[in-house]
């Protein structure tokens, strides 16, 4: 039995909160729940995210504030699925996530979706939108 299963970000320099605070001002069901920082002398630099949670709707996420430097980042192989309530919702998730990222579909129609798109934001983490 596995007690739970969730999205894990890792972020590279002093982004996990910046990204947290970015997602919770876009999404009206969005909430930082825990941040526990690094303190003097510990693995990554003070102040930074040891690791943090924060929730979409029901969903929650785990991030961190990596002190480790690495050559890989996030890939849209794996994305955070989102179902819009509404045109006007899907729209104002679009703008606000595409701007300083990267269209990886247009919002349209696609085929099996009648409004879908498909983004990476500033901080390189894939979203996937669709009209419910």
């Amino acid at each position: 039995m596995v007690a739970s299963v969730k999205p894990f970000l890792m972020f590279q320099g002093r982004k996990a909160e910046e990204a947290m605070d970015f997602y919770a001002s876009l999404f009206p069901n969005c909430a930082i729940d825990e941040i526990v920082r690094y303190g003097p002398g510990e693995a990554g630099p003070e102040g930074t995210v040891m690791v943090a949670r924060f929730h979409i709707g029901d969903q929650s996420i785990l991030c961190i504030d990596s002190p480790v430097t690495h050559a890989f980042t996030f890939t849209p192989s794996f994305s955070l699925f989102v179902e819009c309530e509404s045109e006007a919702q899907i729209r104002e998730i679009y703008a606000t996530l595409s701007e300083g990222g990267e269209e990886l579909m247009a919002l349209g129609d696609h085929g099996f979706s009648r409004e879908f798109a498909w983004v990476t934001d500033r901080f390189g983490v894939s979203w996937q939108l669709n009209l419910k």
